[in-house]
């Protein structure tokens, strides 16, 4: 019996295949996970009848969302262009510890971290990196989770105008509002009390639009999806809060 393909198609035409990548998948092999054996690429490529790919971007693997392929390397290098450029937009949505303002930037610049465990003691260079944040929902549960009898969380919309290694987790970190879910910079205890009720310790982070030209046709492309089921689950804590209607708009 074939293996279900994961990944949902958006949109296809001659040039671009985007897809949804579920959150625990990585998009291609790495040298941290030389174990896994599943992959978004070659999921993407079964896709495209079985012809090469070309990832123009990733998303982490906790990370779910909109992913986008080309289909031949000229397009792969133009939109690999207009995303060095900053002429991608992208939008995730995120929840958060804690209420953050109505809305802001971070503008703060992040060391790379390097994906060979083998440049573990190297200094790596440190790169600007800025991402403007907007509040969409609060809550606050009845739980003592940390030292006050109550905790709060938040909705956010997240807007990376650079594109660094996990910089809307580490952004959020440095401001104190880290994603729920996050293992590496998060807050354990919270984490931990998502997973348990939940059943599930997933990141609470997707990527659910993103809008640039066309490369071929200059059109102005707008791609959206909602977020998958799991993270639609938890936040059912956000009474009034229909991700519906903010991610239609």
């Amino acid at each position: 019996m074939p293996m279900q393909n994961p990944l949902s198609v958006l949109y296809r035409d001659d040039y671009l295949l985007i897809v949804h990548k579920p959150a625990g998948l990585l998009v291609h092999r790495s040298p941290i996970d030389k174990h896994e054996t599943e992959f978004a690429l070659q999921y993407a490529r079964a896709l495209n009848d079985g012809q090469h790919v070309y990832p123009v971007h990733r998303l982490d693997r906790p990370t779910s969302g909109i992913l986008l392929f080309a289909r031949d390397s000229d397009t792969a290098r133009s939109l690999g262009l207009a995303m060095m450029a900053g002429e991608v937009a992208k939008t995730y949505l995120a929840m958060v510890r804690g209420w953050p303002p109505e809305h802001g930037e971070i503008d703060h610049p992040l060391r790379e971290e390097s994906e060979d465990r083998r440049l573990k003691g190297e200094e790596q260079p440190v790169r600007d990196a800025l991402t403007y944040y907007r509040t969409l929902a609060t809550t606050e549960i009845p739980v003592e989770i940390e030292k006050y009898p109550s905790s709060r969380y938040a909705v956010v919309e997240l807007n990376p105008k650079t594109g660094r290694k996990h910089q809307l987790r580490r952004h959020m970190k440095h401001i104190n509002h880290p994603i729920i879910g996050d293992a590496n910079h998060g807050r354990g205890r919270h984490n931990r009390y998502f997973a348990e009720r939940f059943g599930q310790g997933r990141l609470m982070l997707a990527a659910t639009r993103m809008a640039f030209r066309h490369p071929v046709s200059g059109k102005p492309l707008t791609i959206s999806a909602a977020p998958e089921a799991s993270f639609l689950e938890v936040l059912s804590l956000f009474p009034g809060f229909d991700v519906q209607d903010h991610w239609e708009k």
